[in-house]
């Protein structure tokens, strides 16, 4: 049996975005003599300014994959939050990109949202590229979605796909036996015969998944005509404005940057320490990548070499 190390803890880092641009800002700048004085007030009033107690907003982001699997540090930012924040006075933007996937994870991952939502915090999701199907269920729980103008939004449908082999089997002569208590415990199978009875269960249980899914956009966004929009298709952001998917059309960098002005702004991200075992891999892949070009490219030249006439 293998022996595998433990992973260690996750751990959350929190980045102030104002101070990043100023820092940004400084290394770019170059300042005229005759600019100095009026410079050095203006950084004064800052100063002095920022000793105001500002209102703050929290950025996190979600990028998803099939299975949803980012849900698992963004709980885990959202718990924290919610424990620190406070709520009716803080903000909360999540820039949001997915395609979609599994019901279950992304139902968990909306399901997070509606936490920071019935704590009291305003949230606004911004799309910039892709929030459909699973990701427009996240993205309808938000006060405000903003998206890009190109971004892709919509896609409220389910779908399911299912290869089936059982012809396949037969023509090899292979049997498929399948064992099951309870009339419905499976109703389409891959390598099994499926019946009509099967088959309209299976599109049943889709069109039921469908009507919650409608339900819950309906319960977040009742301006929205869900029916008009829950064929399944999806739409630009231009679009999407006018069907009421979305709010605003901006990108989230234009919102943050005017959000900086008057707001503090911290990002907060989730980083898995790695094991000895994955460090390991890493700095071997990292000497594999400094070592193998050069390498390669000293047998070239010696190839190269022996390869030309010689006098």
């Amino acid at each position: 049996m293998l022996f595998q190390l433990p992973k260690l803890p996750a751990e959350i880092s929190v980045t102030h975005l104002n101070e990043r641009l100023d820092t940004q800002k400084k290394k770019i700048k170059v300042i005229k003599p005759e600019q100095k004085f009026s410079l050095f007030k203006l950084i004064k009033s800052k100063k002095s300014a920022g000793k105001k107690s500002k209102e703050r907003v929290f950025v996190l982001d979600f990028k998803g994959d099939v299975q949803a699997s980012a849900v698992t540090s963004f709980r885990e930012e959202i718990t924290l939050i919610i424990a620190t924040a406070t709520a009716g006075k803080d903000r909360i933007l999540l820039r949001l990109e997915s395609p979609g996937g599994v019901v279950h994870g992304y139902g968990l991952a909306a399901a997070q949202v509606a936490r920071l939502r019935d704590a009291g915090f305003h949230v606004t999701i911004c799309v910039d590229k892709v929030a459909a199907s699973g990701g427009y269920m996240m993205a309808c729980v938000a006060n405000e979605i903003i998206a890009s103008p190109f971004a892709i939004l919509g896609s409220i449908g389910v779908v399911a796909q299912i290869p089936n082999f059982n012809r396949l089997l037969k023509e090899k002569n292979v049997d498929f036996e399948q064992y099951t208590a309870g009339e419905y415990k499976r109703t389409v199978t891959v390598f099994g015969e499926n019946t009509e009875e099967g088959k309209a269960k299976f599109k049943q249980e889709l069109q039921e998944t469908h009507e919650l899914f409608k339900l819950f956009v309906e319960k977040y966004r009742p301006q929205l005509n869900v029916e008009q929009v829950a064929t399944g298709e999806h739409w630009y952001g231009e679009q999407a404005l006018g069907l009421k998917l979305v709010d605003q059309l901006q990108t989230s960098d234009t919102v943050l940057l005017n959000l900086m002005s008057e707001h503090d702004v911290y990002l907060l991200s989730t980083r898995t320490k790695p094991t000895l075992g994955e460090k390991l891999g890493l700095q071997a892949a990292q000497m594999a990548d400094e070592v193998v070009p050069v390498v390669l490219n000293k047998l070239v030249d010696s190839v190269f070499k022996a390869s030309q006439t010689k006098i």
